[in-house]
């Protein structure tokens, strides 16, 4: 079985988490998902090549087992983290369009989603927070980053157009309000469509890791895939000119973010 992350470590204060750009799926779950859940279509595509190397010391967790094994940025428990709102379980049984992924009656029972808790979602988990102690432990303050993307229709989760950038950090709590800021201030700089906490205010990791008085600050960045992709239907293709125009973007924020944080340090 492939590793369930991948981890390259940097020296600089920012960890970018990857929950949802694997594309791994063991032979024994693939074989229970349907034609429609083979496709994959709710992977981050290719956000792992768009944030590569945007600035120095940049410390990457990613997962490589794919969101239909298990989603690494649901809460373990279950519980819905939109309460009220449409949104995918733990263990999807739909695509984001509410279109069923499993053969009929092979959706996961309690134990099998127990099982991929324990050999899925925990080892990335671990392995995320390791590396968030790691970069406090050297700078007296750690900034998680994590890395998201998605389809910008999608009218089961959202009305219209998603904009291109969709800061969420939890209504402000996951961060202190100078990171919100330089990132809010550099998407409004960029002249792309963007909102603060919209539809998509911060997952389960974000919201987790998230604790200022800590010294751990979590943002979570959920970019339209119009964003960066030559389509977002299949073969869901990297556009390299779009990418071009975006890194730039991206690299100010986390370069702001990486200035601000000898200001958000703790003693160590």
């Amino acid at each position: 079985m492939n590793a369930v992350v991948s981890i390259t470590r940097g020296d600089g204060p920012i960890v970018l988490g990857m929950p949802h750009v694997g594309t791994f799926v063991p032979d024994a779950i693939r074989e229970k998902l349907n034609e429609e859940g083979r496709v994959l279509r709710d992977t981050d595509w290719h956000i792992d090549r768009l944030y590569d190397d945007l600035i120095p010391g940049l410390t990457v967790v990613r997962a490589t087992f794919h969101r239909y094994v298990i989603d690494a940025n649901r809460d373990p428990s279950g519980e819905s983290l939109y309460p009220g709102a449409t949104t995918t379980d733990l263990v999807p049984t739909t695509t984001f369009d509410s279109t069923p992924i499993w053969m009929p009656g092979a959706s996961p029972a309690k134990a099998e989603i127990e099982d991929r808790l324990n050999r899925f979602h925990a080892p990335y988990h671990a392995a995320l927070a390791a590396e968030v102690a790691r970069v406090k432990a050297r700078h007296g303050v750690a900034i998680l980053w994590d890395c998201h993307s998605i389809r910008s229709v999608i009218p089961w989760l959202f009305e219209g157009t998603l904009p291109d950038f969709n800061t969420g950090t939890n209504g402000g709590a996951t961060c202190d309000p100078r990171i919100e800021a330089a990132v809010v201030e550099e998407a409004r700089a960029s002249g792309r469509t963007n909102v603060l906490n919209g539809r998509f205010k911060g997952g389960w990791t974000t919201r987790h890791y998230g604790q200022p008085k800590d010294g751990v600050h979590a943002v979570q960045m959920e970019l339209a895939q119009g964003s960066h992709l030559a389509s977002e239907a299949p073969p869901f293709l990297y556009d390299p000119e779009k990418a071009a125009a975006l890194r730039p973007v991206l690299a100010r924020m986390l370069s702001r973010l990486a200035d601000l944080a000898p200001s958000l340090a703790q003693p160590r």
